[in-house]
């Protein structure tokens, strides 16, 4: 049992995992965002099949948003070059139109347990260790690949999506 597997176990009997239906975040290459409920009633969802990571979801109204509760968004370029109808598009690739914080009250590492789980995966070294046990996200740096989020045996990573 490695290190995730163990906080991971201990923090599930405190804290169930977050529903991330109510979210709708969006892949990082649109550009105007009501194409999405016109052109994706068109498709039969490639993006979402030609995604590595597998974090693309085609909801019930025919149009993608990101699932991060397994992997994050190496913004590969593959949904992007899947798109027939337009909507996402290399030209418009962005950063993720989301806000990513940790839970202070609900982060091991805040609670003086010595956890690094959120920050091994980030590609962006944008989570930084005050004192050793009180992880914070640096904004500049932060890309909101969503990474972090399935790692955090707590689930103290919270993600919304931006207006």
């Amino acid at each position: 049992m490695d290190r995730r597997e163990l906080f991971g176990s201990l923090a599930a009997a405190f804290k169930a995992p977050k529903e991330q239906e109510t979210l709708l975040i969006r892949p990082p290459y649109f550009g105007d965002n009501a194409a999405f409920d016109t052109e994706c009633q068109k498709c039969d969802g490639k993006c979402a099949t030609l995604c590595q990571e597998k974090i693309i979801v085609i909801g019930a109204d025919k149009t993608p948003s990101l699932d991060f509760s397994k992997s994050g968004c190496t913004y590969c370029d593959a949904c992007a070059h899947a798109c027939a109808f337009g909507v996402l598009k290399l030209e418009n690739k962005k950063r993720i139109n989301a806000n990513v914080t940790i839970n202070q009250t609900t982060c091991m590492s805040w609670s003086g347990v010595m956890c690094f789980s959120c920050k091994d995966p980030c590609l962006e070294d944008a989570i930084e260790f005050r004192a050793m046990f009180m992880p914070t996200i640096d904004s500049s740096k932060c890309t909101a690949c969503g990474f972090c989020i399935s790692r955090c045996p707590s689930y103290a990573i919270d993600i919304k999506a931006l207006s």
